[in-house]
């Protein structure tokens, strides 16, 4: 269903995502889809730890035992209700233009007293080498975030040397990959939880260990002007509209539950 799309994004900040790759919304998140998004990720963190458990703890990729990436659940869940929310539909309006879908989505949880610390990198070293246009990461808290807890920091285009793909190594240890060897400390972003960093896939962005006794949560809903697809043709996680010529796409996609 087609309906007007609210106006949050200013114009201050549309022109800073266009000349420095990001901007951020301070505690717009709508408390029931806040609550929501908490109750989704308590519920995933204990299905991880839950398996975890299973297999001695070992570590699964880039995930740990208190270090979760928690991907492509939101065909599972209650999820949907914010990735085609009309605040979602206005942060890509002011970023990618009238077309825009869901590209990928994934909890990003630190736990308690956690290392946690993640490397500088651009989103799109990991879709590298498929060929893609830079899409949108939208940095959600679900907690209030401070550089205690392992909030993100981000590079502006202006620090950052410029603002295109920059080869990416392999950490052999965390198998995270690195792109920005400098030394600059970036900007951390330190917001209350219902807030969203909106940054380029092309934007440079660490974060660092929680150092709390309580965990961090982050929902990182991704979106591309057009969908990203493999060299075969099929398409590269999701490709659900929420954008079509300007008219937001109100309402669930419908689609099949996604394996995990």
């Amino acid at each position: 269903m087609d309906s007007a799309i609210p106006t949050i994004v200013t114009d201050v900040q549309r022109r800073q995502f266009r000349e420095e790759g990001y901007f951020v919304l301070k505690g717009v998140v709508p408390e029931p889809h806040l609550r929501m998004m908490r109750e989704e990720c308590d519920r995933f963190v204990a299905e991880f730890d839950a398996a975890f458990d299973a297999n001695g703890g070992k570590r699964d990729g880039i995930n740990a035992k208190g270090r979760y990436f928690i991907a492509k659940r939101h065909r599972e869940s209650r999820l949907a209700e914010f990735i085609f929310s009309g605040l979602m539909a206005d942060v890509c309006r002011s970023t990618l233009g009238d077309n825009a879908c869901l590209f990928y989505e994934q909890f990003v949880v630190k736990g308690p007293e956690k290392g946690g610390r993640f490397s500088w990198h651009q989103d799109s070293g990991y879709v590298h080498p498929i060929p893609h246009e830079p899409y949108l990461t939208c940095w959600v808290t679900l907690d209030d975030v401070t550089e205690e807890n392992g909030t993100v920091y981000l590079l502006p285009f202006s620090r950052a040397g410029g603002r295109g793909l920059i080869p990416h190594v392999t950490n052999a240890v965390t198998n995270d990959k690195e792109g920005y060897f400098g030394d600059d400390p970036g900007d951390p972003v330190i917001v209350p939880a219902g807030s969203i960093a909106a940054f380029s896939s092309l934007v440079f962005h660490r974060s660092g260990p929680n150092t709390t006794p309580r965990y961090r949560r982050v929902y990182l809903p991704q979106y591309s002007a057009a969908p990203l697809c493999k060299p075969d043709g099929s398409v590269l996680h999701f490709a659900d509209p929420i954008l079509e010529d300007g008219r937001w796409r109100q309402g669930v996609p419908s689609g099949e539950p996604v394996p995990r």
